[in-house]
């Protein structure tokens, strides 16, 4: 049996505080079909899920077409607003870089990110904040379908051969958890993203600060401390 363990973090709302390019984006997006915007509590809400099935949820009266004009204008306005702002329109959350520089130095954890960003939205986090050397396995939108679906935690299990009990999904919204619950892992949920803690039902635990992460995960994994 392998000794190697597996951490899978999610981006928006758990490594990096992305929302004001959301909500603005999500404003775009209700332009371009001549709608209006959802309030910003019900932006954040599915945050998390596919683009596609985002906007299926925040404008059910929409056809097929809309939903796709929507996500174009997302992604497009989502661009703009990374090209123009750089790393301030996703800051790391207080203590990230800390922890995956911690876990990152111990040989037998690996890393992992699943997302409902695109590969695009993905890299370009990634680059400006030079995280290249952390996530040796990056699931994104474009190759699975949307949370709460396990395929996303299957493939990076299946990526690195680690075993179901030695894989830890860390998110912020209930369809992380939920994802979690569906791939057989352990799901440790954080208060500091887009949904309250109340809603994290499927968590085995709920963070209040990332410098936590380490001490959950060697009981979880039942190491010394």
């Amino acid at each position: 049996m392998s000794d190697l363990k597996l951490v899978i973090f999610d981006v928006d709302g758990t490594l990096v505080d992305s929302q004001a390019a959301i909500v603005g984006a999500m404003h775009a997006a209700f332009e371009a079909v001549n709608l209006p915007a959802p309030e910003r509590a019900v932006l954040l809400s599915i945050v998390g899920l596919s683009l596609d099935q985002a906007m299926s949820r925040l404008a059910p009266a929409l056809d097929p077409a809309g939903h796709a004009r929507m996500v174009e204008a997302y992604k497009d306005a989502y661009h703009s607003h990374r090209v123009a702002t750089g790393a301030a329109s996703m800051p790391l959350y207080p203590g990230a870089l800390e922890v995956l520089q911690e876990l990152t130095a111990i040989d037998e954890v690996l890393l992992g990110v699943a997302t409902g960003k695109s590969r695009r939205g993905l890299d370009a986090m990634i680059e400006v904040h030079g995280l290249e050397r952390y996530f040796v396995t990056r699931q994104v939108a474009d190759d699975h379908p949307s949370k709460p679906h396990p395929s996303m935690i299957l493939t990076a299990m299946a990526d690195t051969g680690v075993d179901r009990d030695a894989t830890v999904m860390v998110g912020d919204t209930e369809f992380d958890m939920e994802m979690a619950a569906a791939a057989g892992v352990t799901g440790l949920g954080v208060s500091w993203g887009y949904h309250p803690p109340h809603l994290l039902t499927a968590a085995h635990t709920v963070l209040d600060r990332f410098d936590q992460l380490p001490a959950r995960l060697r009981t979880i994994w039942k190491e010394p401390a």
